[in-house]
C-alpha cells in the first residue's frame, strides 16, 4: 500500500479527525505504518481511545481507498496529500490541516493571493450585490475569493468573480459528488470548467451535516490571506468563521449595513470588534499592497509590449499612463474602454505595482 492509499484509507474512518491522523503518523512514522498497528499500540497515541484504535484496526473492512481512486479518476478529480507540490501551503502550515484535499478543477500558484467572502445564507439584495461588487473588484484586480458554495453570500461571491473573469474556489461542507446545496451543482460545474475550483477533505460521497460545515469553514479561514464578511445577523456561522481567521492572525473585514437591519447586525459585530471597515474593493486592495507580483526588474517602465501576460486592454490602460498621470476619464478617452471597466484595470495593474495613485484620483504608471 502506498502513503496516498494509506492517507486515503484513515481520512473514510470516522471520527478520526486530521490532528488525531497527524498524531499517529509522527509516533509510526507514516500512515502506512499505522495502519498496521494492533490495537493495543495505536491506543498509546494521544488522543487515541479504544473506540477510535478499534475502527483504525479494522480499517480493512470499513475503508476502500483504491475504489476511492477510481472513482476519482473516472470523475477527473484530483486527490492532494500534504506531500503534494499543489496543496495549498497556507493551509499546510496549519495544525489541523486536512490529510487529504479533493479537487474538481485546477488549483494554480497565484491563489495564493486569496480572500474569503462569507456571510448569510438568507442575504438581503443590499448583502447580494454588496457580495458581488466585492467578489468582482477582488477577482478583477488577480486576488483569489474563496467561499463555501452555500446559498446566499457565498453564491454571489462566487458568482461575482465569474463575472470578472476571476478565479474562485468552493470549499465544500460534503462529498464533491455530493454537492450541496444541490441547486448550485450548475455553478460548481462553471468554476471547476476554467473559473478555479471545487475541494472537499471529505471522501468523495460523504453527505453534509452538522459537523461537516464547521470544518469546512476552518479551510477558508485559514486558506484566505484575508477575510471579507458582507453580511450576517450577529448569530452566524460566518462569526464562526471571522474567529478562526482571527485566531490565524488573518485581518478582517466587513461591510456596514444599515443600523435597523438585524441581517448586518454581525458585521456591525465584528466592526465593534475591531474588523475594518470597508465599503469598496480599493480599500482592501490598498492593504494587499505588499504581495510579490511580478515587477520590472528596475526603475524605468519597461515597454508595454512586454507585457505578454496582460490582456490588449490592460496594455492600452497602461499605454495611455506611458508618458503623464491622468484622471479616469482621460484614460477613457485615451482608450475608448468604459469607466468601470478603467476602474477594475487600474486596480488590478496598481494590485501588480505597475501603476500609482495619486492624490485626487490621478494614476500614474509606475516608474
Amino acid at each position: 500500500m502506498t502513503e496516498a492509499e494509506a492517507l486515503i484509507a484513515l481520512n473514510q474512518l470516522p471520527k478520526t479527525g486530521p490532528v488525531k491522523i497527524r498524531r499517529l503518523i509522527e509516533h509510526f512514522g507514516s500512515a502506512a505504518k499505522t495502519l498496521q498497528q494492533p490495537n493495543t499500540s495505536l491506543q498509546q497515541v494521544q488522543g487515541i481511545g479504544p473506540d477510535s484504535a478499534k475502527l483504525i484496526a479494522d480499517w480493512e473492512s470499513r475503508t476502500d481507498p483504491t475504489s476511492e481512486l477510481t472513482l476519482a479518476k473516472e470523475r477527473n478529480i484530483q486527490i492532494l496529500t500534504q506531500e503534494d507540490e499543489d496543496y495549498p501551503a497556507a493551509l499546510r502550515d496549519s495544525y489541523d490541516a486536512p490529510v487529504i484535499l479533493y479537487v474538481w478543477g485546477k488549483l494554480e500558484e497565484r491563489d495564493l493571493h486569496s480572500i474569503g467572502i462569507v456571510g448569510s445564507r438568507k442575504l438581503t439584495h443590499y448583502g447580494r450585490e454588496a457580495a458581488r461588487k466585492f467578489s468582482f473588484q477582488l477577482a478583477g484586480a488577480g486576488l483569489t475569493v474563496i467561499s463555501g458554495l452555500a446559498r446566499g453570500i457565498d453564491t454571489a461571491a462566487h458568482e461575482g468573480a465569474i463575472a470578472a473573469k476571476g478565479r474562485t474556489i468552493g470549499v465544500l461542507g460534503s462529498g464533491l459528488m455530493q454537492v450541496y446545496p444541490p441547486e448550485n451543482l450548475g455553478l460548481a460545474e462553471k468554476i471547476a470548467d476554467g473559473h478555479g475550483a471545487i475541494i472537499s477533505e471529505f471522501p468523495l460521497q460523504t453527505p453534509p451535516d452538522r459537523q461537516t460545515f464547521p470544518q469546512r469553514n476552518r479551510i477558508v479561514a485559514h486558506w484566505s490571506r484575508a477575510l471579507l464578511v458582507v453580511e450576517c445577523p450577529s448569530r452566524s456561522g460566518s462569526l464562526i468563521t471571522a474567529n478562526l481567521a482571527n485566531e490565524a492572525g488573518r485581518q478582517i473585514y466587513a461591510v456596514p449595513g444599515p443600523i435597523d437591519r438585524p441581517t448586518s447586525g454581525g458585521c456591525h459585530d465584528l466592526i465593534r470588534d475591531g474588523a475594518t471597515l470597508v465599503t469598496d474593493g480599493s480599500q482592501i486592495l490598498d492593504d494587499f499592497s505588499h504581495l510579490n507580483f511580478p515587477t520590472p526588474a528596475d526603475d524605468e517602465p519597461r515597454p508595454v509590449e512586454t507585457y505578454l501576460d496582460l490582456s490588449d486592454e490592460e496594455n492600452a490602460v497602461l499605454k495611455a499612463l506611458a508618458h503623464d498621470d491622468h484622471a479616469i476619464d482621460e484614460i477613457v478617452n485615451a482608450t475608448q474602454l468604459p469607466s468601470h471597466k478603467i476602474s477594475v484595470i487600474l486596480m488590478k495593474l496598481e494590485l501588480r505595482n505597475l501603476v500609482l495613485t495619486l492624490p485626487g484620483q490621478r494614476f500614474k504608471r509606475r516608474r
